[in-house]
This record gives C-alpha cells, structure tokens and sequence, in this order.
C-alpha cells in the first residue's frame, strides 16, 4: 500500500494511526500542501484524487481509495482486529458522533482551502483567520467535552476508537493555532493517554519523514 499523506495534515494523521492501531504497513508518499502552489493540485495527483486532497490510499492491486474515515472503515473491515468501532449499534453511534463532531463539524470549515478563502475572497488577514480557526474548534470541543465518558481510560471504552483517533489529530491543530484547552480537561486526558501508545506518538506530524 502507498499512502499520499502531508504531515501536517489532521485527516492525513488519522489514518497514520489507524494504520498504527491495525499493524497495516504503507509506504508514505509526501504530497506537500503549500510548496509549488500545492502539490495536491498537480494533474498526475488530481487524476487519483479529484477533490484535491490527503489523504489517498492506493491498495496492492492499484485501487484508489479517498476520505480519511472512508479509508478507516476500509482499514477497519481488512484488519478487524483490534476495533476501532464496539459492536453494540448504540455503543458504535456514539462513537461515530463524537468522531463526526471533528470530521464534520469542526475540520472541513477550518481547512486550508477554506481558511485561503477567507482571505482572498473576504479580505481576512492573519488575526481574522486564527480567529475563524478558534471559534470552531471552541465550539467543537466543548461538545465533545460532553459527549465523552468521563469513567475510561479512552473516550468510550478502555481500547481507542475511531473518536480518540479524530480527537487527537484535531488537538494537534488547536495546539498549533493557540486553542485554549484548560476548558477541556477530559479531551486533554484522552490526548495525553493516546499519545502514551506507539501507534499514536509514531503518528504524529513531527515525527514525520517529511516534516519541515
């Protein structure tokens, strides 16, 4: 498997953990966001990936496949074992909502596309988009604050899920742009627990082949 990936990328470090928790191995192929205009743009990478986004997974067989959580749930359904999603329909949609409530509320508002937007088509200068970047993470952890379990070593259970897999590839954004996390002491537990395993520490952007 090849792995197009960025290191600073949040949906991107999903799947490096994913990939981690699973024991799966890729090669990583680093497709730089910024340098060149944006390699994601590049024709020979669009042709894989027509959003113009990381990550892309490309399988043995030459398969292509894209979205982070879709390439989860195609991890997750390969390697089974160990689950990132319980087997108990309730247990697995409060899973999935809190996981949701990073992939689909907070990050594809806060996403480099989009935080450019802001600035060539509304005239947004640095403040303003740190700004922007802020309030929708506030607004998306202090749901999440609620929504975990208060009693495990994890957000749902005592092994990760896929919501401990959004949640710490989100925080490392907050901790990038100065979030304050001290209203969020639950979330900043999970983080420190997670980050204590291999599969996530190894994940992380700055430890990275092409980290700058």
């Amino acid at each position: 498997m090849k792995l197009y990936t960025y290191w600073r990328s949040t949906a991107a470090y999903r799947v490096r953990i994913a990939l981690n928790l699973k024991g799966i191995n890729a090669e990583l192929e680093s497709v730089h966001l910024v340098k060149d205009g944006g390699q994601q743009h590049s024709p020979a990478y669009v042709e894989m990936n027509p959003a113009h986004l990381v990550p892309t997974l490309v399988l043995y067989d030459g398969t292509v496949l894209t979205q982070s959580l879709a390439i989860i749930d195609y991890l997750e359904a390969l390697q089974p074992d160990p689950a990132l999603l319980p087997p108990d329909p309730v247990e697995r949609a409060h899973v999935l909502a809190a996981a949701h409530v990073v992939a689909m509320d907070i990050h594809p508002v806060n996403n480099l596309r989009v935080v450019a937007h802001l600035g060539d088509t509304f005239g947004a200068g640095p403040k303003d988009k740190k700004a922007w970047m802020c309030h929708w993470m506030d607004r998306g952890f202090a749901a999440l604050e609620q929504m975990v379990r208060k009693d495990t070593r994890f957000s749902f259970g005592d092994t990760p899920t896929l919501a401990d897999i959004c949640l710490v590839a989100q925080y490392y954004n907050a901790r990038r742009w100065g979030v304050d996390l001290t209203p969020y002491p639950r979330l900043t537990e999970i983080e420190e627990t997670c980050l204590a395993l291999p599969a996530f520490a190894d994940a992380r952007p700055e430890a990275q082949p092409d980290a700058e």
